[in-house]
């Protein structure tokens, strides 16, 4: 089969690999799309040591059960499925206790084992979900991302959401906007350096954009809400200063999200969390449960997760890698549809 090889540290590669066979608990998937997550394009940036090569990338995909593993049910072959991101053990404390999603010996496909920058990829059966009929497959492979959106929706759950910023206006970013303005029905602000993605989250409904680059962020938003600040603020970048700003931008009583990644260590003044009792929430995976949801918004129209991405073919992977490590106006997103 061909793939989309990372064979070794700043080189990328379309092959061709032994094709997977299934495993007791496992199918074969043959892959219909693949996003290219802003983890992956970091991972490969920066040399990281969680995502070693050789590999295989690809994490955020869709198919058809091509064969199934020595216990599995033939009547399953054709199944249209979508695919978790993550593989929980099912038996650890925190898999007990319902919090697979944070499992201490979970996997991630493109990390722990081969993704779906390929042809064919091998998954277990208990993160497959059902992949509703007349669903595009760049919209099907993308219930993940947005699951995480969903997710954090979930995880501030009983807080004041009315007011909420988003910084960052890549695809989590977006993600995170259209889930709560869908289902919370916040008003979203969301903050980027780069004018063509705020022209994006304007055009899927945010309440308003800020332009870092050109304007103080924290400044404004403490403006447009009278001089309080958001109740919610949601740092989908991870560099330090925008997890300063998160911090400065949010109002007394409320509450930040942290799951952008672009950075780990930081300067952090805590007495902006401790006196006026701000709540910081970290989060890096969703649930299953939040792709269903994630499906079931894409699938009702409630949300836009086909108009932005642009489509390559797994001959153009490395392409496709490129242009997203060295945007240009249009490149916000990449599906690689093998």
């Amino acid at each position: 089969m061909r793939a989309l090889l990372y064979p070794d540290f700043e080189s990328l590669e379309v092959t061709e690999q032994p094709k997977p066979m299934p495993a007791v608990g496992e199918v074969l998937v043959k892959v219909a799309a693949c996003g290219l997550c802003g983890s992956e394009l970091e991972s490969y940036k920066s040399r990281s040591p969680r995502r070693k090569p050789p590999l295989v990338f690809g994490h955020e995909f869709c198919g058809t059960i091509e064969s199934v593993g020595p216990d599995g049910d033939a009547s399953t072959i054709g199944r249209p499925v979508v695919v978790n991101a993550l593989i929980p053990c099912g038996q650890c404390v925190r898999c007990a206790r319902g919090e697979e999603h944070l499992c201490a010996d979970r996997q991630v496909f493109g990390m722990h084992r081969p993704g779906a920058f390929a042809e064919y990829v091998v998954a277990p059966s208990h993160v497959l979900l059902d992949w509703p009929d007349g669903m595009a497959a760049e919209a099907a492979c993308l219930a993940e991302p947005l699951g995480n959106g969903v997710h954090m929706t979930g995880l501030t759950a009983g807080r004041a959401r009315e007011t909420v910023l988003v910084i960052g206006a890549g695809p989590i970013g977006l993600m995170a906007q259209q889930a709560f303005a869908a289902l919370v029905g916040s008003r979203v602000w969301v903050a980027d350096l780069d004018a063509n993605r705020l022209e994006v989250a304007t055009r899927l409904g945010a309440h308003g954009v800020v332009c870092s680059r050109t304007d103080d962020l924290v400044e404004t938003i403490r403006r447009e809400t009278g001089g309080e600040g958001v109740d919610l603020v949601i740092d989908a970048v991870g560099a330090g200063i925008t997890k300063r700003q998160s911090l400065e931008a949010c109002r007394p009583g409320g509450a930040v999200v942290w799951i952008g990644l672009h950075e780990d260590g930081m300067d952090l003044d805590s007495f902006q969390v401790t006196l006026p009792e701000r709540t910081v929430h970290g989060t890096y995976a969703a649930r299953l449960d939040d792709l269903r949801v994630a499906l079931e918004l894409m699938q009702s129209g409630r949300v836009d997760v086909t108009s932005w991405p642009t489509r390559y073919s797994l001959g153009d992977g490395v392409e496709a890698f490129n242009r997203m490590l060295h945007p240009g106006p249009e490149d916000f997103k990449a599906i690689i549809m093998p």
